[in-house]
């Protein structure tokens, strides 16, 4: 009688499902709402989950202006952006970043979270970022998300 070998299941890109989720970000703490965001574009509550694959699902940001931060980050944590040139580099605090464009925080707390290089703007690209209770992705019948 010959033992059994297990064979070692390697996911496909044809075989990923994706679905969409929609989570309301109102009154939570962006840190800990981005990391769960990342690992749902990831794909790492899947079984499927592979690492060099983007195995992830589809995530729809809403009430983004309504974020929560601790302590004094509103005023000391730093946003920068550099224009090339000699003198360029703008930096915008938090508080300016969220009267401005809020969208633009979840964005940059969840892309840091992701893998580096093209699978990183991969999945980051299935990241949809709204502010207001409202969003064009009707038609994909999102699931409401808790986080």
């Amino acid at each position: 009688m010959r033992a059994q070998t297990q064979k070692t299941h390697f996911t496909t890109p044809d075989e990923i499902e994706r679905k969409w989720y929609v989570v309301d970000v109102q009154g939570k703490t962006l840190g800990r709402v981005a990391s769960e965001i990342a690992q749902l574009l990831r794909g790492k509550h899947k079984p499927s989950f592979v690492p060099n694959l983007d195995t992830g699902d589809f995530v729809v940001v809403v009430n983004c202006e309504k974020i929560h931060v601790t302590g004094r980050r509103l005023d000391q944590k730093l946003y920068y952006r550099y224009s090339g040139y000699p003198g360029g580099l703008y930096n915008r605090t938090l508080r300016e970043m969220l009267e401005r464009t809020p969208e633009r925080v979840i964005r940059f707390a969840v892309k840091g979270m992701l893998p580096k290089g093209p699978l990183g703007r991969q999945m980051l690209r299935k990241l949809k970022v709204y502010t207001g209770p409202d969003h064009p992705h009707e038609a994909q019948k999102p699931e409401v998300l808790e986080l």
